[in-house]
């Protein structure tokens, strides 16, 4: 134990410090295509690579990081109770389009894979990727899939859908600040849920809200569609 704390510590420092630095490098260009996940990511990658850190070794911090993910989806109820009043007029609409976001998701997800001919297992890998990280390992752990991949794929859906989906999603004409939220926090989970706050307290709320209930409506929907239809 004693042997592997200090790689933990440097790993936990080391991935960090690359996110603020990727931050700093975005809020002084405001470039969508250097989100700091994205960049941070690259980073941490190419230096593994550069210096042949193992994987398992740098996890031994990494773990300590993920650890963390669930807690930080929970502080997202905060600007959820401070824009309670917001949210709670338009309850019906936003319980009805997270549940045919989840639907579209899984099916788009799945049905693309399944379609290019990829294996069983990777199209259940493939179908929670729109949720945060834990839930969607769980997800895929249970109907069969391969959680790693799982992991990566949500990781790229949320630099994809936080780099494109503020810019796509007003140039579809979309206006209401908490369509936008919802829109980046089901379709972008925690990711695009950052992305959100950046936007404003309403964005981000409804953002935060999104993943909450995406995650519940696709933990329970995607064994129920993997199994019917795929």
């Amino acid at each position: 134990m004693a042997e592997t704390l200090p790689g933990a510590v440097l790993a936990v420092v080391a991935t960090a410090a690359a996110y603020y630095g990727a931050q700093w490098v975005y809020r002084r260009t405001r470039l969508l295509v250097l989100n700091p996940v994205l960049v941070a990511s690259a980073v941490v990658i190419a230096a593994l690579l550069l210096l042949g850190v193992p994987y398992d070794a740098y996890n031994r911090g990494g773990r300590v990081l993920s650890y963390f993910l669930g807690p930080a989806v929970v502080a997202l109820g905060v600007p959820l109770h401070l824009q309670w009043g917001e949210i709670a007029r338009r309850g019906r609409s936003i319980f009805a389009s997270i549940l045919a976001g989840s639907v579209v998701g899984i099916l788009t997800a799945a049905g693309a894979a399944s379609l290019l001919g990829a294996p069983p297992e990777i199209v259940r890998s493939v179908a929670p990727r729109s949720v945060t990280t834990p839930i969607a390992m769980a997800i895929a752990q249970k109907t069969g899939g391969i959680p790693p991949l799982t992991a990566a794929l949500v990781i790229g859906t949320g630099v994809l859908g936080s780099v494109v989906g503020p810019p796509l999603l007003r140039r579809l004409g979309v206006r209401s600040r908490t369509a936008l939220g919802l829109a980046l926090g089901s379709a972008a989970h925690g990711v695009g849920t950052a992305r959100a706050l950046e936007e404003g307290e309403v964005e981000g709320a409804a953002a935060g809200l999104a993943i909450g209930l995406m995650g519940l409506a696709t933990a329970v929907l995607t064994p129920l569609i993997v199994r019917l239809l795929f």
